[in-house]
């Protein structure tokens, strides 16, 4: 087809194609393990894609109210109330939304503004900052390196400005499987207390937490859930990624603004999912036991990869783990990623391309979200380089 002569001014100039789309595409190419994306490769509850089908068949196919159905936003203020202590009115302080994602872009569009900066932690998820740019946000990134990836707070407070509009925070963290403690909650509210800065908590692996450690959701903490957005994931809760149903809670002049977005970007989410869900999550077990599950898993696959090269420190949270080949090349982490996945079959996610800058450090992202059977596979590949 013939191009319109006139040129496009891209919003997102840098941004081509994502990394997981890529290892995903040379995963399916090569026939290798796709430890890549952040994904299950086991069934989903037959209980749960039950419910989903008497819905539909009820009749249940049409738009749901633009918040999200209210029995859905009932159960999951009472989780936030029986879990963290938060107390939120369903009628006007959540909205469930299209998956994670979405909410995290609609957060970003309902408050930024040309100007606004913002400033996230990098290691970062890749749609914080085209989202920030989208707007007309100014990214500032302070960064964790391995191995603790513990975040340096006298950082954050030099990127601090009469402009700083938003703080973005992630836990458990992704792609390092690092947590944050009430410390840093501490530390946070103090930079935050007494000033108009925003706060988007990210939460969505808030039940794949390990070795005794708590989950601090910022709804622990009054002072911080009163200036932020917490989202959330069903997706990475039940093993449902590609259902893309996630939610928001928000104080309810953010959350209004937050509505004002969301009615126009997707307007509602999928009807049938929710009301199965608000009959599945009245039994609070699959993600109350959602750690000893993933435990078991990040501990099977640490321990099938002991006879490699690489070495780890055991992730503390989410369904990744962090890899480090110091010892095997010097190569940069995109171009190993890319060389094992076409030698050895196993796909991984470099971790740099989660950086705006990327520090010196040969660490590659692999995600334990699958069978023990795929696992094992996977790690007798890893232990041959």
């Amino acid at each position: 087809m013939p191009q319109y002569p006139n040129k496009i001014k891209s919003k997102l100039p840098h941004v081509g194609t994502t990394i997981f789309t890529i290892m995903s595409g040379l995963a399916n190419e090569t026939g290798a393990i796709n430890l890549s994306q952040g994904f299950p490769n086991f069934p989903t509850s037959e209980k749960l894609i039950s419910l989903v089908h008497e819905q539909m068949k009820k009749g249940f196919n049409q738009y749901a109210p633009m918040q999200g159905i209210m029995p859905l936003r009932e159960l999951l203020c009472e989780k936030a109330s029986a879990l963290y202590g938060a107390l939120y009115s369903p009628d006007t302080e959540i909205t469930i939304t299209s998956g994670g994602t979405q909410a995290l872009y609609t957060a970003i569009a309902s408050v930024i503004n040309k100007g606004d900066e913002v400033i996230i932690i990098e290691p970062a998820y890749d749609s914080y900052i085209p989202a920030i740019e989208m707007h007309g946000g100014i990214v500032k990134c302070a960064q964790v390196k391995s191995p603790d990836f513990k975040i340096d707070w006298s950082q954050v407070r030099g990127l601090l400005s009469p402009r700083t509009k938003m703080i973005m925070i992630n836990t458990p963290h992704n792609p390092t499987g690092s947590v944050m403690t009430a410390s840093d909650m501490k530390e946070l509210q103090e930079i935050t207390e007494g000033t108009d800065i925003l706060i988007i908590s990210d939460e969505v692996y808030e039940h794949i937490i390990f070795d005794g450690l708590k989950h601090e959701s910022v709804m622990r903490y009054p002072k911080l859930a009163e200036r932020s957005f917490v989202i959330f994931s069903f997706g990475k809760t039940y093993h449902t990624t590609g259902w893309k149903l996630g939610y928001c809670f928000a104080p309810a002049n953010l959350m209004a603004e937050f509505r004002k977005v969301h009615q126009f970007n997707v307007f509602s989410a999928n009807t049938p999912i929710q009301y199965a869900l608000a009959e599945y999550i009245k039994s609070s077990n699959d993600y109350l036991e959602l750690t000893e599950f993933y435990a078991e898993k990040r501990n099977f696959f640490n321990t099938a990869v002991k006879g490699s090269r690489f070495t780890l420190k055991p992730a503390s949270g989410s369904y990744f783990q962090l890899l480090d080949y110091s010892n095997i090349t010097d190569e940069k982490d995109t171009d190993f990623a890319i060389r094992i996945t076409r030698e050895y079959k196993v796909a991984s996610i470099p971790v740099s391309v989660f950086y705006h800058q990327p520090p010196d450090q040969n660490v590659l992202r692999f995600c334990f979200a699958k069978t023990n059977e795929t696992l094992e596979k996977a790690a007798e590949w890893l232990c041959k380089i």
